[in-house]
């Protein structure tokens, strides 16, 4: 195999034109970000209010179609916001997929809530509609209009799935069962700006959703989030919380419950409002870098992710499958020892210290993606 990652090695520096370092995934700034930046310095207003971040939030819902999106810190607040917002607290349980960004499950945790974890589909990576109505039917029952866990007590107050690395899950079948179930559904969609399924956005399928737009995400704002949700109620919420809970008045500092100081920075959504004008260019050169990928890997015996079926993704970060662990860390080794960075799948949640007593379904595809999967070099190339 070593001559089959020997070729691969010499395909990606071909594509990024590079004999240097080549990392999995860097930002690109070609279009106003230093424009932008210095109007944003020269208005002074750097700081939690600032035009720019009432036009990113604009932008935002505009491109998903979402009725209202609100920008905060981080996409790990934006989670646990949205989290708040439907619910959850440290009387309930989330259901999750264990294969995900530690992300996931730290903002459920801030919540006071538990994880409680359920299958992937091979083809997605993505929580598995089928492993999900399969617990929920063994698991739970319906009291009050809610739904319970049988062997806890504790209310489900929501499921979160994540669309793995840009792959839209089958997430309408998903949204179908929670709403069969009286569960709110909070889409994890850190990864998947420009990513739909069925021809609808991703995070635009629940009643609310979280974004990311860290440094190594598809846009950047350096760090930053977004919650956008069709809930007027949820919006209005989402912006008073996270922005201390302040009540608006000409000069007194009137806070009418506990809040949070998660308001996204101006000088970051001048950023984010001048990588939105760039997104349809960047998505389609991390489209063609996927094409390319997947011409390549035809005839190979390494299995290169493609997106799902009925979907569109991001590409935002490209994988393959290899055979099993020990090819896996073989191909880990060769790829970043000649300086191209590849990285494994997360660690399963459940594997972790502070989640291992969580409540587990059959994870049988999760293991097997956990041994298997390797992430590639997927920047824009330029």
């Amino acid at each position: 195999m070593s001559d089959a990652f020997s070729d691969l090695i010499k395909f990606i520096r071909q594509e990024f034109q590079t004999d240097g370092f080549l990392p999995l995934h860097e930002p690109v700034f070609f279009g106003n970000e230093k424009k932008y930046l210095n109007e944003c310095i020269d208005s002074t207003f750097v700081s939690s209010v600032g035009e720019f971040v009432d036009r990113f939030e604009v932008m935002m819902a505009e491109y998903t179609g979402a009725k209202y999106a609100v920008a905060v810190v981080n996409g790990t607040a934006a989670l646990e916001i949205a989290l708040k917002l439907v619910g959850v607290d440290e009387q309930s349980e989330v259901i999750t997929q264990p294969l995900s960004f530690i992300a996931t499950c730290n903002a459920i945790s801030y919540c006071g809530a538990t994880s409680v974890f359920v299958d992937v589909d091979r083809d997605t990576m993505g929580l598995s509609p089928a492993s999900l109505l399969a617990f929920l039917k063994e698991h739970t029952e319906q009291k009050q209009g809610a739904c319970y866990n049988k062997i806890t007590g504790k209310k489900i107050a929501a499921v979160v799935p994540m669309h793995t690395f840009g792959h839209p899950c089958r997430i309408d079948e998903i949204a179908s069962i929670c709403s069969q179930y009286n569960i709110a559904l909070v889409e994890d969609a850190a990864e998947s700006l420009g990513s739909y399924y069925k021809g609808q956005h991703t995070g635009t399928f629940g009643q609310i959703s979280a974004f990311s737009f860290n440094g190594n995400k598809t846009i950047t704002t350096g760090g930053g989030g977004m919650i956008i949700t069709d809930d007027e109620v949820l919006a209005k919420r989402a912006k008073h919380i996270t922005t201390t809970a302040k009540v608006p008045h000409l000069y007194e500092f009137i806070h009418d419950e506990v809040g949070y100081n998660y308001r996204l920075p101006n000088i970051n959504a001048a950023l984010g409002c001048a990588q939105m004008e760039t997104l349809d260019e960047i998505l389609n050169n991390k489209r063609e870098l996927a094409l390319a990928y997947e011409k390549f890997f035809a005839d190979k015996d390494i299995n290169f992710v493609k997106e799902p079926e009925n979907a569109k993704a991001n590409y935002w970060l490209n994988a393959v499958i290899l055979q099993n662990r020990k090819t896996r860390d073989e191909f880990l080794n060769v790829t970043n020892d000649a300086g191209t960075m590849t990285r494994p799948i997360w660690q399963l949640m459940n594997r972790l210290e502070m989640f291992a007593s969580c409540q587990l379904g059959d994870l049988t595809n999760a293991y097997w993606l956990e041994d298997r999967v390797v992430n590639i070099p997927s920047g824009v190339r330029l």
